[in-house]
């Protein structure tokens, strides 16, 4: 049975921001909000967690995985960003993207596109899971928490189910329930290839992407 911590979504508690990224750093997988779909995710730098998300949404290793970051400097710690990237970026984030970048070798090999070796990347525009980030000082991971396999990064999430679904769904597969009273939305990430010259639409989700 998961632990339900209540936290308030426009002004995060400190202590209950604390008492879930000490879960983290022992390793606990969580159910929490982002500014697009509810997410299962835990720290990136604890393998065995990351294993575990993977087992929970039935995804195999050459299926990369998104993770979060706080800021556009923090991305650059894990991706290499090209000057066209770096543009693209400062003027979309925070919010519902996810960047395709060239990973550094700070990101675990579980995370990555084995044969591309790239990463997905968002800076989200969420109060508690920049809250969570400030604290745990790790990335987080970021996958939809919709149970059928993924068939790329960050899939459609289920049309009409409410929060106490959700959470009695994964109760028992999580360790930690982030509530903060909002209700799951289908409103995926905009996802953008920023591998190349110039960015790449790969799906049009809740974010509006617009050539300069």
């Amino acid at each position: 049975m998961a632990k339900i911590f209540s936290i308030h979504p426009e002004n995060p508690q400190t202590r209950g921001i604390e008492q879930i990224q000490a879960e983290l750093r022992r390793g606990a997988v969580m159910l929490y909000p982002t500014d697009t779909v509810y997410a299962i995710g835990c720290d990136l730098n604890v393998k065995s967690a990351v294993e575990r998300v993977r087992q929970i949404k039935q995804l195999a290793n050459n299926k990369p995985l998104t993770f979060l970051c706080p800021s556009l400097s923090d991305v650059a710690t894990y991706a290499f960003v090209s000057d066209n990237a770096y543009r693209t970026m400062k003027r979309l984030i925070p919010g519902p993207y996810t960047f395709l970048l060239p990973a550094t070798k700070l990101v675990p090999k579980l995370v990555q596109n084995p044969k591309r070796k790239t990463t997905g990347i968002r800076v989200p525009n969420h109060n508690v899971c920049l809250a969570l980030l400030s604290a745990l000082g790790n990335p987080i991971i970021s996958t939809s928490a919709h149970l059928r396999p993924d068939d790329d990064i960050d899939t459609d999430f289920e049309q009409g189910i409410t929060q106490a679904e959700l959470f009695d769904r994964l109760e028992d597969l999580v360790d930690v329930i982030v509530d903060t009273g909002e209700e799951p939305t289908a409103n995926t990430s905009t996802i953008l290839d920023l591998t190349g010259d110039e960015p790449v639409l790969v799906r049009q989700g809740l974010g509006i992407f617009l050539r300069t």
